[in-house]
């Protein structure tokens, strides 16, 4: 069994409130959520207006399957987002 989980953060300059940020978030989380077979939930800075951190973790019987699954995640996520990537943390364990 073969474990992927990456952490990406997020920088979303136009969000103001609390609540717009919560729609974001979501938005990004069913998006991804319909398209791929994985766990994904905003996992730090609940507090902080303009920045997402969200947590990706898939679970495969193979590395490279793994590794493809969290890349097109994360190519899913640059393509459906209007902010700014800033880091991404990626584990295959």
């Amino acid at each position: 069994m073969i474990i992927g989980v990456a952490s990406v953060k997020i920088y979303v300059p136009w969000v103001h409130s609390l609540k717009e940020k919560r729609m974001v978030v979501k938005s990004i989380i069913f998006k991804v959520q319909n398209k791929f077979n994985i766990s994904i939930s905003e996992i730090d800075a609940q507090d902080i207006h303009q920045t997402i951190v969200l947590g990706i973790a898939c679970v495969t019987n193979t590395t490279k399957f793994a590794d493809s699954i969290i890349d097109g995640v994360i190519t899913f996520i640059e393509d459906h987002t209007e902010g700014e990537i800033l880091d991404i943390y990626r584990e295959i364990r």
